[in-house]
């Protein structure tokens, strides 16, 4: 009797699984089952959040107040207070290190070497920014980038231009390398090399790279059994890409102390509490620096037996002589300085946008061939060419691909006119921004809020970068591992 009992009791529980699997199946506006070959097909799969790529820490967005925390020593009034939100996303935890950008240019030599050098020597850091004309800086020129005894130092030497293509090159292998722990795709690392066999993101869900498949989905279409991953089914990652300015100075000051009606009443001048730039959180360490750069003329790193920062030069990217901010992140004052996305522009109160503030948008869209058909660069990348005021008749929000200049340049027919470097301006519209101070900058740079520019093709020993990913979905996290 109570084995009867017991088993109309579990057909009762298991028909009413059943029944709410079926009700929250159903589309809302339809009625139509979802992921039913007879209703069509259209899928829809379970989803929780977004994975944390690699090397990645989540960082809640929010509103603060964007600019100056020190005295506009430098009277460039560059940097003006203005309250800003930022949209959540992910940072590195970390600079990039030599060893990760060597790991790159080995995939690079592997990939194009024997076909394309030119690709492979493009991405080369230049190792002789080392050198100073007094200064004996020879060994970082010969060993800095390559020996093992560097290889958790930031990598320098890297261009902006340098440094965006590293972060394209790291989405396609993150996700590649996703496609394959599901079972999806083969690992074929050691024998494919050329541009048509490579992964590339955008290029495989358009259909247009050949990999090995090991496994496909299921596809509920009538006719159809199996297919590719889609955008649709969440499994590949958004893009890795460098910060904008306003998100890397959010991150930098990492605001997680406790509000009251929803405001933060502490002013941070660094990334960490205080006013001052040594550590007082216990005895062993009370005294030392809490980032690493040049304390004053002549002085890199303290006495010997008491260095008080521990660094001449750079230091390792995880270094016990430094904490991380409230966020977790790494070196966000000083070691080096680090690239952002946007154009330098004197900023003023009229020329920015209080939602995820930006400088530097040029539009494009896919180009195509004669015939109409997508086309593929020398990396296996989609060509993509500038949106034209043809091709946006009807829009209202943009018209023209360069807004570069937007609210800064209207009065000039040409965009370039007014930021012509050393004819109108000191800067141009290849001029971009970094942040931070260095290892070899005085404390003032350490604030967040300070700006410099660099052109996007040059580099220094004092700048690297970290990478970004964009948090779709929902602005907060649940936890996902």
């Amino acid at each position: 009797m109570k084995i009867v009992s017991r088993f109309i009791l579990l057909s009762l529980a298991a028909g009413l699984v059943i029944l709410t699997a079926c009700t929250g199946n159903k589309s809302t506006s339809t009625g139509w089952q979802y992921n039913n070959t007879k209703w069509g097909g259209f899928e829809k799969h379970k989803f929780k959040e977004q994975e944390t790529g690699p090397g990645l820490l989540f960082v809640e967005g929010g509103t603060y107040v964007m600019g100056n925390t020190e005295q506009d020593l430098t009277y460039d009034r560059n940097n003006l207070k203005r309250r800003v939100s930022v949209s959540s996303f992910y940072m590195d935890e970390t600079e990039v290190r030599n060893f990760d950008y060597l790991e790159y240019l080995y995939w690079l030599n592997r990939s194009f070497g024997g076909e394309n050098p030119i690709i492979v020597t493009n991405a080369m850091p230049d190792t002789l920014v080392w050198r100073n004309k007094l200064s004996y800086n020879e060994p970082y020129v010969l060993y800095y980038l390559r020996h093992p005894a560097y290889r958790d130092y930031p990598v320098v030497g890297i261009s902006w231009l340098q440094a965006t293509e590293y972060c394209k090159w790291r989405t396609d292998r993150v996700n590649e390398m996703i496609m394959i722990r599901e079972g999806l795709m083969k690992n074929s690392q050691l024998v494919k090399q050329g541009s048509e066999q490579i992964f590339n993101t955008e290029a495989y869900l358009l259909g247009m790279t050949p990999i090995d498949i090991k496994k496909q989905l299921r596809d509920y279409a009538p006719g159809s059994k199996k297919r590719d991953v889609r955008m649709e089914d969440g499994i590949l990652l958004p893009n890795y890409r460098l910060p904008t300015e306003v998100e890397w100075e959010y991150a930098a000051m990492g605001l997680t102390t406790a509000s009251f009606n929803e405001n933060i009443d502490v002013r941070r001048i660094y990334p960490w509490n205080g006013l001052t730039l040594r550590r007082s959180d216990n005895e062993k360490t009370r005294g030392r620096m809490y980032a690493n750069y040049t304390r004053g003329r002549g002085d890199q790193a303290g006495i010997s037996g008491n260095l008080n920062d521990a660094s001449l030069y750079t230091c390792r990217v995880k270094d016990d002589n430094y904490l991380p901010n409230d966020l977790g992140l790494y070196h966000m004052a000083g070691n080096v300085s680090e690239w952002v996305m946007d154009i330098y522009r004197p900023l003023s109160l009229e020329d920015f946008n209080d939602l995820n503030a930006f400088r530097g948008n040029n539009y494009q869209t896919q180009g195509k061939d004669g015939d109409g058909a997508l086309s593929k660069d020398s990396l296996g990348r989609i060509v993509y060419r500038d949106v034209t005021e043809e091709d946006n008749i009807k829009r209202r929000n943009y018209k023209k691909a360069n807004n570069i200049g937007y609210k800064d340049e209207l009065q000039y027919e040409d965009i370039d006119q007014r930021y012509e470097y050393s004819v109108t301006s000191l800067v141009d519209n290849a001029a971009r921004v970094y942040k931070g101070g260095s290892w070899w900058d005085r404390a003032y740079w350490l604030t967040p809020g300070t700006r410099r520019y660099l052109d996007q093709e040059q580099s220094t020993s004092m700048i690297g970068f970290r990478c970004v990913m964009d948090r779709v979905g929902e602005q907060t996290k649940k936890g996902r591992k």
